[in-house]
Order: C-alpha cells, then structure tokens, then sequence
C-alpha cells in the first residue's frame, strides 16, 4: 500500500509540472499557472501524508499551503492606478473660451 500512495503522489506532482506548463503555454499567465502547480503538489503533500503520518509529513504540506498562500498574495497586481507620462497632463480638461467684449 505505502509503494501505491508513493506511487501515486509521484505521478500527481509529475502531473501537476505537466498541466502547470500547459496552462501558462495556453493563457500566458504566470500566476495562474503556478496556481495549478501549487494545488498540485499539495495533493501530491496530502497524498504522501496519508501514508506517513509524522509531524515531518504534517510540516511540509503545511510549508506548501503557506507557500501558495504567499505566492498568490504576493503575485495580485497592484490595486493604485499607475502614473502615466507624455505629455497628458492637459488631456481632458475643459477649455477655456475667450468671452465676448
């Protein structure tokens, strides 16, 4: 039994390197695709866990869940609009007319 969950954690993780790759090929985009390598390797953490039950095991899975946690925190684009420059600054503001004498 302990061979088959080895087994089987081994092809998760090799699994999730597989779709992780086909998702950042497919969209291009970084976090999402690490989103599916991290979701993977905790499956493949939870999986080893079920077959070694050790504080060890427990800290791992732990480190991998506090690691996508971070990552994904860390990889949200910023919320403040960014500062544009080239000469925008008179852009869109109402103009002046010369009133008749």
């Amino acid at each position: 039994m302990s061979s088959l969950l080895e087994t089987a954690a081994l092809l998760v993780t090799a699994a999730g390197l597989l779709s992780a790759l086909a998702a950042w090929a497919g969209t291009r985009r970084p976090r999402l695709a690490l989103q599916v390598l991290l979701d993977f390797l905790t499956a493949a953490g939870l999986l080893r866990l079920s077959h070694d039950l050790s504080w060890n095991g427990i800290l791992v899975v732990a480190a991998v869940v506090a690691v996508r946690k971070i990552a994904m925190v860390g990889m949200v684009p910023s919320a403040l609009p960014q500062a544009r420059d080239g000469g925008s600054a008179g852009r869109g503001r109402a103009t002046r007319t010369r009133s008749a004498r």
